[in-house]
């Protein structure tokens, strides 16, 4: 069983975000199956710098939070495909309003990201 470094905190809005959408693909693969890309394989395929294995950890995370369902279907070989769920998609403005929002400050973010990249080098 995986034990907390940090106690657990929520005592606000963001923090109970926080908790939910942690995850570095967690974001991505609301919106990507937003978009109907549904089966894991597309999702790897949406996403290629991530593991299938980190993939599956996020989903299932995002199951755990009632975010995203799974559904089996019974036929060789297995299919599965994930579907947000009526409080997922409560998310998909939220989504879109910070993917706007990089869009619009994305010369001044990528400037900033960049030379952050080059002071850790």
């Amino acid at each position: 069983m995986h034990e907390r470094k940090i106690p657990l905190n929520l005592n606000c809005g963001l923090d109970l975000i926080g908790e939910v959408l942690y995850g570095k693909w967690k974001i991505r693969l609301l919106w990507f199956i937003h978009q109907g890309h549904l089966r894991p394989s597309e999702l790897q395929r949406k996403i290629p710098d991530a593991s299938r294995r980190v993939l599956n950890l996020q989903l299932k995370e995002l199951e755990e939070h009632e975010l995203v369902t799974k559904k089996i279907y019974a036929q060789i070989p297995p299919k599965v495909e994930y579907y947000l769920t009526d409080f997922g998609k409560t998310l998909i403005p939220v989504i879109s309003a910070l993917g706007n929002w990089g869009d619009q400050h994305e010369e001044r973010l990528r400037n900033v990201i960049m030379k952050r990249m080059g002071e850790n080098a």
